[in-house]
């Protein structure tokens, strides 16, 4: 059933004679129904001619300058028209002759985008192109970005239409405009559902992007460049100052009277459709989780670069990450933990949290089992870390890890020495000391990366295990974010109160085992 009714036949003349398409017709009548926009645009071209025919074969259409202009509707006027719509020498000033080859002018208002390109032939291409991508996905989400010209068309027509509408008394407003996006995504998505196979979700993860350019009316925007000079100001990573967001805020601002000595109205009818500038295939991230041990003391968590320079061959990151990155087939990733140990400090017991983000990965299913097996990979691949509860994770379920961080717990192992000789009798008393309040002021060694202050800090607990003369064995419970090693050495005095001070002797800490990071998450899994 075809949309318009006597009430648009003024305004569907007025766009149809400025050489605007019926789909764009459709939008500036407030035709909200999905199913018209469907229809190929051969049929609709030749519903639209019907239902705009007077008794007499005429149509009368009234243009805002020109005079009045009659279009006689002729089946053998193809000859009347060239290729691009322009008259043929048969045309006189005051008629139009309009003919099957109308329906190739390109639409004044959308420039083609719902033309040719909302077609099934259209659609297929761009179909094949996401199926040679090698991204696994099971939806999709599509994004289509415009010219930011039309808008400017877009506008100039409402305000053709505004007139139109005052004259007929209609009741129709621009909030029933329905937007170019809007339609061509009615038009589209059944058909990409149909070409991949796949329902269009608009939270999945896996995007298609199409971006379209119009070379021919790219000056379109110009004028409102020195019209609103406020509204154009150069942005990173920005080509052009004539962003869609800029010239629709330059659109609102600019007075009708302004807009209709600078801009045509209704815009005149281009040579040639948009062109397609990109097709890019994209999927959003994908976090890995689980726990790692660290059994070497010479292995930084994360690369060890300074000036330019590795210090170290690898790190923890990295022996995990590649790994990953190799299995998701994935750009490039985001590591990220559950605090950090130095270099020289193990970490046992059921290891550390950390979580990994994945970008752009072009293989994202994964069972159980492959997932396993991935772990026993990374396990396999160095004796200096071990991976353990592996598993998939979502964006949200990472805030776990971070989430009251500095309120956890963690023990630590540390062998201590002393300048003096000890007896057993010297370090008991430790054993008694529950919750005891530290100052700590930013360790000189982290300095240079973190800011300068003091943070009071919890030693909720210590267990000593006499081993000789100047060694002994620390266990401690604290506080998450405690400066361990200068807690024993006091960091020239910049940790109150410190072993050394407890104990009145020069203490040094030799080595430092992390035993257990007290955070629930990842889930354990079974072995």
């Amino acid at each position: 059933m075809f949309p318009l009714t006597e009430e648009n036949k003024h305004v569907a003349r007025l766009l149809f004679s400025s050489g605007t398409c019926p789909r764009c017709i459709f939008r500036f009548c407030g035709v909200d129904l999905h199913g018209p926009y469907k229809r190929p645009s051969k049929e609709l071209f030749n519903d639209l001619q019907k239902f705009l025919e007077t008794e007499k074969d005429e149509l009368i259409l009234e243009l805002p300058n020109p005079p009045l202009k009659k279009i006689r509707l002729q089946e053998d006027g193809m000859d009347n028209l060239s290729g691009n719509g322009e008259e043929g020498s048969s045309a006189t000033e005051d008629e139009i002759i309009a003919s099957e080859a109308s329906d190739l002018r390109v639409c004044n208002v959308c420039l083609g985008i719902l033309q040719e390109f909302c077609e099934k032939e259209f659609v297929a291409k761009v179909c094949q192109k996401v199926e040679a991508s090698g991204f696994e996905f099971t939806s999709m989400v599509l994004s289509v970005s415009f010219p930011p010209q039309l808008s400017v068309r877009e506008h100039a027509a409402w305000l053709l239409v505004k007139q139109e509408i005052g004259k007929q008394s209609l009741p129709l407003g621009r909030n029933d405009l329905v937007q170019l996006k809007e339609a061509y995504k009615w038009i589209t998505h059944p058909l990409f559902s149909e070409g991949l196979g796949i329902p269009i979700d608009g939270k999945s993860l896996f995007e298609v992007s199409v971006v379209f350019a119009h070379p021919e009316t790219v000056e379109d925007c110009h004028f409102l460049g020195e019209v609103c000079p406020d509204c154009f100001k150069p942005a990173k990573n920005k080509q052009s100052v004539f962003t869609r967001m800029a010239v629709l805020k330059a659109l609102n601002k600019i007075k009708e009277e302004d807009f209709f000595k600078q801009f045509p109205c209704p815009p005149n009818s281009p040579k040639t459709v948009c062109t397609v500038l990109e097709i890019e295939c994209t999927h959003g991230a994908v976090f890995v989780a689980g726990r790692y041990n660290k059994y070497s003391r010479n292995l930084p968590q994360t690369p060890w670069i300074i000036d330019g320079e590795r210090k170290m061959e690898s790190s923890v990151e990295e022996l995990i990450s590649d790994h990953l990155l190799a299995a998701f087939k994935a750009e490039s990733f985001n590591f990220s933990s559950s605090g950090r140990e130095d270099v020289d400090v193990r970490t046992l017991g059921n290891g550390r949290p950390f979580a990994v983000e994945l970008l752009n990965p072009h293989r994202v299913r994964f069972t159980s089992q492959e997932v396993k097996e991935l772990q026993q990979k990374i396990n396999k691949s160095s004796d200096k870390i071990q991976v353990r509860d592996l598993q998939l994770v979502t964006r949200e379920a990472i805030g776990y890890m971070k989430e009251g961080e500095e309120e956890k717990t963690k023990t630590y192992s540390a062998l201590i020495w002393t300048s003096k000789a000890i007896q057993k009798k010297d370090i008991g008393f430790l054993n008694d000391l529950k919750d005891l309040k530290i100052d700590q002021k930013t360790p000189l060694r982290v300095l240079h990366r973190r800011p300068l202050a003091v943070r009071t800090r919890s030693i909720h607990s210590m267990e000593t295990h006499y081993l000789d003369e100047h060694h002994f064995r620390l266990y401690l419970k604290t506080q998450a974010g405690t400066y361990i090693k200068e807690f024993v050495h006091g960091d020239f005095g910049r940790t109150k109160p410190n072993i050394g001070s407890l104990m009145n002797v020069t203490a040094d800490i030799l080595e430092l085992d992390v035993e257990s990071v007290d955070v629930d998450w990842p889930p354990a899994l079974d072995d």
